[in-house]
């Protein structure tokens, strides 16, 4: 029945601690853009040209 006394405050401190990270993330403005990043896996950041083969024949070395 002891333990219980030990518990109940660190249960307690984790709710609070998640409680403050979820309020800070609200503030940093984590949930205001959420369609962004849904998206934005569908597209490369930048375009990638290929390689032509006498591009890489006429490379110094």
């Amino acid at each position: 029945m002891s333990i219980i006394y030990v518990l109940i405050p660190i249960a307690m401190l984790f709710v609070m601690i998640a409680v403050a990270i979820f309020f800070w993330a609200v503030k940093s403005e984590q949930f205001d853009d959420l369609d962004r990043q849904s998206v934005s896996i569908l597209f490369d950041d930048e375009a990638k040209k290929p390689q032509q083969a006498d591009d890489l024949a006429n490379k110094p070395e």
